[in-house]
């Protein structure tokens, strides 16, 4: 029997910043992640989970590394994950961020973590 390969999660790894206590806290408290797997003494690495997103946080000191790297995630009913962050301050949200139908399709919305890294939420409007 010949299987074929099948892909599945991406899991990015992006830099937390020098401070992975507030980066882990920013990802707990203000996008409902939970902390699955912590590794170092001081921490050098964490993967935060949250349903099927998996996120591989690493200690970095570059702040321009951070500030250039962004990644997408998938999401079903965008317009409640949209309203949750609102409701815990919406601070999160990138000023150019707002919930958006974007011309190729996508409703999205931008958040910058505690390090400068963008993470952008989206969801196909036909679906």
């Amino acid at each position: 029997m010949n299987k074929q390969p099948v892909l599945k999660n991406i899991s990015p790894m992006i830099p937390a910043g020098s401070d992975m206590e507030k980066s882990i806290a920013f990802y707990e408290q203000k996008l409902g992640f939970k902390t699955v797997h912590k590794e170092g003494d001081p921490v050098k690495m964490v993967i935060v989970k949250r349903d099927c997103a998996e996120i591989f946080l690493l200690r970095n000191d570059d702040q321009h590394l951070a500030q250039g790297t962004s990644c997408c995630i998938q999401v079903d009913n965008i317009e409640q994950l949209y309203q949750e962050f609102q409701a815990k301050g919406g601070q999160m949200i990138h000023p150019k961020g707002q919930l958006h139908t974007k011309p190729w399709g996508m409703k999205e919305f931008t958040i910058t973590d505690i390090a400068g890294v963008c993470i952008t939420f989206y969801e196909p409007e036909n679906l």
